[in-house]
């Protein structure tokens, strides 16, 4: 089942895990454009997320590198969606933030494809503040706490959103984000 994969690879991201959650003209080398229409020259930490996820623009590219489908599709109950995290459970375990390396990259579902449209660093609370003084902060951006208890039933986490392939009218490191939809889920 695509829900329990993280689940089945990494047992304490069950306890320790949550996650919260018009296409560009010009093609990249790569096959996929970002979107770029709000953000002329993008935060440094949205480049850098580009160039470490290019690889993953391709699913399974994904997949072959540990990353799995985890929750399904999430929708704001108001506006916008996420899309589909797929979460590298190594990554996740480690408790360690790394630009290049996100937990999870969001893919949106259309016509029976799935594109790449952000990342979420995402970061056990407990975990983290063991050895650090507050909230996690990269390249400036400063992550949000979920609490709990949470629509998830998780233990609370920090999480910070990047939106490096679907431009979001709120901002690129806002959750929610409203040119997403879950409706091309099959």
């Amino acid at each position: 089942m695509r829900t329990n994969f993280a689940c089945r690879i990494a047992a304490p991201l069950c306890a320790s895990l949550a996650l919260s959650f018009a296409p560009g003209a010009a093609l990249s080398a790569s096959g996929q454009s970002p979107d770029s229409s709000a953000h002329a020259t993008p935060a440094k930490l949205v480049q850098i997320v580009r160039e470490a996820t290019s690889q993953y623009i391709d699913v399974n590219s994904a997949t072959a590198a540990g990353y799995g489908p985890f929750l399904g599709c999430i929708s704001g109950s108001d506006h916008g969606a996420m899309g589909v995290h797929y979460v590298n459970p190594t990554l996740v375990g480690s408790g360690e933030i790394d630009a290049a390396h996100p937990q999870a990259l969001i893919y949106e579902p259309s016509n029976g494809k799935m594109r790449l449209v952000g990342v979420e660093f995402i970061v056990d609370q407990a975990t983290w503040l063991k050895t650090h003084a507050g909230a996690p902060v990269l390249e400036g951006q400063t992550f949000l706490l979920v609490d709990s208890p949470n629509r998830y039933g998780l233990a609370p986490f920090f999480e910070l959103h990047v939106w490096a392939w679907r431009d979001n009218p709120q901002g690129a490191f806002v959750d929610w984000n409203n040119h997403v939809t879950c409706e091309g889920m099959q």
